[in-house]
Protein backbone atom coordinates (compact mmCIF):
# COMPACT_ATOMS: atom_id res chain seq x y z
CA UNK A 1 0.00 0.00 0.00
CA UNK A 2 1.40 3.38 -0.97
CA UNK A 3 1.06 6.59 1.00
CA UNK A 4 -1.61 7.83 -1.43
CA UNK A 5 -3.62 4.61 -0.92
CA UNK A 6 -4.15 4.59 2.82
CA UNK A 7 -6.49 2.30 4.66
CA UNK A 8 -9.16 4.05 6.70
CA UNK A 9 -8.52 4.48 10.40
CA UNK A 10 -11.04 2.80 12.69
CA UNK A 11 -13.07 5.00 15.01
CA UNK A 12 -11.44 3.44 18.09
CA UNK A 13 -7.92 3.96 16.77
CA UNK A 14 -8.74 7.52 15.71
CA UNK A 15 -10.07 8.46 19.15
CA UNK A 16 -7.25 6.71 20.97
CA UNK A 17 -4.79 8.65 18.81
CA UNK A 18 -6.60 11.91 19.50
CA UNK A 19 -6.57 11.28 23.27
CA UNK A 20 -2.86 10.37 23.28
CA UNK A 21 -2.03 13.41 21.16
CA UNK A 22 -4.21 15.60 23.36
CA UNK A 23 -2.33 14.46 26.46
CA UNK A 24 0.98 15.41 24.83
CA UNK A 25 -0.39 18.78 23.71
CA UNK A 26 -1.74 19.57 27.19
CA UNK A 27 1.52 18.54 28.88
CA UNK A 28 3.63 20.57 26.46
CA UNK A 29 1.39 23.64 26.78
CA UNK A 30 1.85 23.45 30.55
CA UNK A 31 5.60 22.90 30.12
CA UNK A 32 5.96 25.87 27.78
CA UNK A 33 3.61 28.16 29.69
CA UNK A 34 5.51 27.88 32.97
CA UNK A 35 8.73 28.81 31.16
CA UNK A 36 7.38 32.03 29.65
CA UNK A 37 7.01 34.25 32.78
CA UNK A 38 9.35 32.33 33.81
CA UNK A 39 8.41 31.02 37.20
CA UNK A 40 11.18 31.04 39.82
CA UNK A 41 10.87 27.27 40.25
CA UNK A 42 11.73 26.88 36.55
CA UNK A 43 14.92 28.93 36.62
CA UNK A 44 16.03 27.35 39.91
CA UNK A 45 15.57 23.79 38.63
CA UNK A 46 17.52 24.61 35.46
CA UNK A 47 20.74 25.14 37.42
CA UNK A 48 21.20 21.51 38.63
CA UNK A 49 20.55 20.42 35.02
CA UNK A 50 23.50 22.48 33.83
CA UNK A 51 21.50 25.37 32.37
CA UNK A 52 21.98 28.94 33.54
CA UNK A 53 19.31 30.42 35.83
CA UNK A 54 18.51 32.88 33.05
CA UNK A 55 14.93 33.94 32.37
CA UNK A 56 15.70 34.42 28.66
CA UNK A 57 16.95 30.85 28.30
CA UNK A 58 13.81 29.54 29.99
CA UNK A 59 11.63 31.69 27.72
CA UNK A 60 13.45 30.48 24.62
CA UNK A 61 12.94 26.85 25.63
CA UNK A 62 9.27 27.59 26.35
CA UNK A 63 8.75 29.25 22.96
CA UNK A 64 10.47 26.38 21.12
CA UNK A 65 8.30 23.86 22.95
CA UNK A 66 5.08 25.79 22.32
CA UNK A 67 5.78 26.33 18.61
CA UNK A 68 6.63 22.65 18.17
CA UNK A 69 3.45 21.71 20.05
CA UNK A 70 1.31 24.00 17.89
CA UNK A 71 2.76 22.41 14.76
CA UNK A 72 2.03 18.94 16.20
CA UNK A 73 -1.56 19.88 17.06
CA UNK A 74 -2.37 21.09 13.53
CA UNK A 75 -3.14 18.19 11.16
CA UNK A 76 -1.29 19.72 8.18
CA UNK A 77 1.95 20.14 10.13
CA UNK A 78 1.62 17.33 12.68
CA UNK A 79 4.53 15.28 11.32
CA UNK A 80 6.87 18.30 11.40
CA UNK A 81 5.68 19.04 14.93
CA UNK A 82 6.31 15.42 15.96
CA UNK A 83 9.84 15.60 14.57
CA UNK A 84 10.54 18.87 16.40
CA UNK A 85 9.05 17.58 19.65
CA UNK A 86 11.16 14.43 19.31
CA UNK A 87 14.25 16.64 19.03
CA UNK A 88 13.09 18.64 22.06
CA UNK A 89 12.65 15.41 24.05
CA UNK A 90 16.06 14.27 22.87
CA UNK A 91 17.58 17.39 24.39
CA UNK A 92 15.84 16.64 27.68
CA UNK A 93 17.07 13.05 27.59
CA UNK A 94 20.64 14.17 26.86
CA UNK A 95 20.53 16.77 29.64
CA UNK A 96 19.37 14.22 32.20
CA UNK A 97 21.85 11.57 31.02
CA UNK A 98 24.74 14.04 31.09
CA UNK A 99 24.26 14.89 34.75
CA UNK A 100 23.64 11.28 35.76
CA UNK A 101 19.97 11.50 36.75
CA UNK A 102 18.27 8.15 37.45
CA UNK A 103 17.30 6.29 34.30
CA UNK A 104 13.63 5.49 34.95
CA UNK A 105 12.04 8.48 36.65
CA UNK A 106 14.05 11.18 34.86
CA UNK A 107 16.14 10.24 31.86
CA UNK A 108 13.60 8.02 30.09
CA UNK A 109 10.69 10.42 30.62
CA UNK A 110 11.38 12.00 27.23
CA UNK A 111 11.32 8.53 25.65
CA UNK A 112 7.90 7.85 27.18
CA UNK A 113 6.59 11.15 25.85
CA UNK A 114 8.05 10.43 22.42
CA UNK A 115 6.37 7.03 22.28
CA UNK A 116 3.04 8.58 23.25
CA UNK A 117 3.31 11.42 20.73
CA UNK A 118 4.30 9.17 17.81
CA UNK A 119 1.76 6.53 18.89
CA UNK A 120 -0.98 9.15 18.92
CA UNK A 121 0.03 10.43 15.51
CA UNK A 122 0.29 6.89 14.13
CA UNK A 123 -3.21 6.03 15.32
CA UNK A 124 -4.86 9.19 14.02
CA UNK A 125 -3.04 9.68 10.71
CA UNK A 126 -3.38 7.02 7.98
CA UNK A 127 -0.47 8.51 6.03
CA UNK A 128 1.88 7.93 8.97
CA UNK A 129 0.54 4.36 9.17
CA UNK A 130 1.35 3.84 5.49
CA UNK A 131 4.80 5.34 5.97
CA UNK A 132 5.58 3.13 8.98
CA UNK A 133 3.82 -0.19 8.37
CA UNK A 134 4.07 -2.57 11.32
CA UNK A 135 2.05 -5.31 9.62
CA UNK A 136 0.77 -6.17 6.20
Amino acid sequence: MSISQTAPVSSGALWTGRVLSGLIVLFMIFDGAIKLPPLDVVTQTMVPLGWPADANVARLLGVIGLISTALYALPRTSVLGAILLTAYMGGAIATNARIGNPLFPHTLFGVYLGIILWGGLYLRDPKVRALIPFSR
